[in-house]
């Protein structure tokens, strides 16, 4: 995929790059409706101390509320699988796509998301996969953390 194929893919990217610089976990979202960005996040478990602030939540949060029928003609945009937290804030509020970066260094329940009907695109961009396989390279600790797993490995999927 090139850089400028897809520029909601490229903003959850620079979201990403954004929480990397910040010195957190280097995954970025964004959820877009009628083709425009409504909301926008990164992880920020680091940076605020938070248990819940994955990309995909914060990026809800920051879209703020909105009716259903929005959240079903709305896409999800992740840099990496969403973890099992995410999927069930996607699978409550019904977002209607879900494109994930990459699903190489986490594979999270996207099958979850396709039985309940959503449309889901895995991408595998080669920026997103870079981006998290040099993060989990350098801080492995942090990143078995925020997947609710230990050093020994990841958790498994649901």
């Amino acid at each position: 995929m090139t850089a400028d194929a897809d520029p909601f893919l490229d903003a959850a990217l620079a979201e990403a790059e954004a929480g990397l610089a910040e010195g957190g976990i280097p995954i970025g979202s964004v959820l877009v409706i009628d083709g425009e960005i409504a909301g926008r996040g990164h992880n920020k478990r680091v940076q605020r101390g938070s248990v819940v602030l994955h990309a995909e939540m914060d990026c809800l949060e920051n879209a703020g509320r909105l009716p259903a029928a929005t959240y079903h003609r709305a896409t999800i945009y992740s840099t990496l699988s969403p973890c099992p937290m995410c999927t069930g804030a996607i699978l409550l509020y019904g977002i209607g796509r879900v494109v994930v970066g990459e699903n190489r260094t986490f594979q999270g329940p996207l099958q979850l998301l396709v039985d309940a009907g959503i449309a889901v695109e895995v991408v595998d961009d080669e920026r997103c996969i870079a981006l998290m396989e040099a993060f989990i390279a350098a801080h492995p600790d942090l990143w078995y953390e925020d997947i609710g797993a230990d050093s020994t490995g990841p958790i498994d999927e649901l």
